[in-house]
Parts: C-alpha cells; structure tokens; sequence
C-alpha cells in the first residue's frame, strides 16, 4: 500500500465506519437472530444459513460455487464464492469462515461474526487485483470436526490439485466479542500477551509465519485494532487450542493458513451455549477488524506485485 492509500483509509470518515456496521449487523442478525442453531442434528437452520449466505455472495457480486456433499444422509455444502476476474486456476488467498453452530446456539461469535466480517469485506473488496476465493465452509462443529466430514478438509481434498496454488488462507474464528478479563493456556500465561481482552489474535504454525507477519502488518495499521500473534510449531499439537478451527485442515494439508480470532472460550464465556446471541457482541470491534483486513489484503496484494 502505498502512501496516499494510508493517508486515504486513515481519513475515513464517519458513514463508512457506519455503512460497515450495518452491514455487520445485518449479517448477525440474520443468522443468529431470524435462523438461530445452524446444526445438521436439528431443523433446517443450516440450510437457510447456506441459502442466506449464498444470496449475500451474489449481491455482493460473486460467482458461487457449490461443494455439496452428503452427510449421514443429509445434503450439506461448502460456498466458494469469486469475482469472475480471480475464479480461474492460479494463485490465489482463501478467505474463509465456518456458517454452521452446535445445536441449540444462535451461534452468534461461534461463528455468525466471523461470517459477517467476511462478507462485508467481500461487498467491500471489489477495486482489488488480488486474487481471492471467499470459502464459507459447512460442519466445523462436533461432531464433524477433525473428521472426513469437515467442511474444509472435504473442500481441501477435493481441490487436492490446486493446493500448490493455494498462495495463504486466512480463517476467521469467532471474531466478535471483547472482555475485561482474558485467559490463557498455562504456557502461554506468562509470556506477556494482554490481560484484558480487547485485541484480535492470529494464530500461525511455522508453515505460514510469512502469512502471519503480512496479515499483522496489515492489521496493525489500522490503529484502533489491538492485534497479537503467535506461531506454534508441529502444527500445533502442542497447543491443542491453537487448532480448533478450519486453519488445521489447511496446516495438516500442507498449506499456508493463519486464524484470526477472538480467541474463543479463552475470553467469551458464552461458548457454546444457548447464551451466545447477537446482543454480546461488540461491533465497533468487528468494524475496525474490517478495516484492518482491508489493510491486509492491501498488504498482500503490495507484496504480490513487488515480486
């Protein structure tokens, strides 16, 4: 990104961080509110999240392709949305989310937010060269998780002769909720992270600490955005929590992948629960996470062209 784009995403004025909000909102809403569980074990939530979502891809201006796939008995689907400009074979980034929840959540942060940010950063990314591939992935839940069924390994191995191209995959994990509190594994207690939790982590294995370091820098310009990092190696067996999302299909497939995160039950004491509805959620937070994605793709696509 060069100086004049700095100088014009730092001028933002007020409607444009009002216009990313609504948006925001709208989304959450949407999901969390008027579908609720998003589960294949109850009702048909997850199909009415797939159709919304897909909409919202469409009226975003997207092509969207289905990967559908059974699931004891029960059609479910991986969304892969692009502009016709970056829908070709090539290099290219995922961005990517989970839209399904356990039973009986609305699934607000777990993982409406983080559905909600990528889609507004798809309405909003259109001026970019950069080539990307939205995933809104099915089934991270239990008891699908760390299966064949999950959304994003079903995706990973049936693109297996487009990993090579796959240039980093960014996942968002429950991006919406700060505390005053943060908690931490036991060997990570100690090592200075924030003891109030107000920022946004980005998880890496040492595969993708290139990816992790650009999509930092990129975050870190936006300076309403408290961001941390850490880098685990093995790809992360030895932190189990730093793996509980769909990066893990991406690190054990062998590509570049970071999770962006608020990190979870670490911080947000709704996890899972029937608690985790839309009116938790601090949306001035999403928003300059918004804004500071916009700063990262900038900052993926500078480095893309510098080559």
């Amino acid at each position: 990104m060069n100086d004049s784009q700095i100088r014009q995403k730092d001028s933002r004025t007020m409607p444009d961080d009002q216009q990313i909000r609504e948006s925001l909102e709208r989304h959450v809403k949407a999901l969390a509110v008027e579908i609720g569980p998003r589960s294949p074990l109850m009702g048909h939530g997850l199909l009415h999240a797939e159709r919304y979502v897909r909409a919202a891809f469409e009226s975003a201006g997207l092509s969207v392709e289905d990967q559908r796939y059974e699931y004891y008995g029960r059609e479910v689907s991986n969304l892969i949305a692009h502009r016709e400009s970056s829908g070709g074979p090539g290099s290219h980034y995922v961005i990517g989310a989970h839209y399904d929840s356990v039973p009986n959540t609305p699934g607000a942060d777990d993982n409406a937010s983080a559905v909600a940010v990528m889609l507004t950063l798809a309405e909003r990314a259109a001026h970019l060269a950069l080539p990307v591939k939205y995933a809104a992935f099915t089934l991270e839940e239990p008891p699908a998780f760390a299966t064949r069924h999950q959304g994003s390994r079903m995706y990973l191995r049936r693109h297996r002769p487009d990993l090579p191209n796959i240039k980093g995959a960014i996942i968002l994990e429950m991006v919406g909720y700060t505390s005053a509190e943060q908690h931490y594994p036991l060997v990570l207690k100690w090592a200075g992270y924030p003891k109030t939790g107000d920022f946004i982590g980005i998880i890496a294995n040492r595969r993708s600490r290139t990816l992790l370091n650009t999509v930092a820098q990129g975050l870190r310009r936006n300076p309403k955005l408290p961001v941390e990092t850490l880098s685990v190696p093995f790809n992360g067996w030895v932190l189990p929590a730093t793996r509980l999302s769909d990066h893990a299909s991406f690190w054990d497939a062998g590509c570049p992948a970071v999770m962006v995160t608020d990190t979870a039950f670490m911080r947000n004491p709704h996890y899972h629960m029937p608690s985790d509805k839309m009116d938790t959620l601090d949306f001035d937070f999403m928003t300059e996470l918004v804004v500071g994605l916009e700063y990262a793709l900038h900052e993926l696509e500078t480095r893309a062209t510098d080559k």
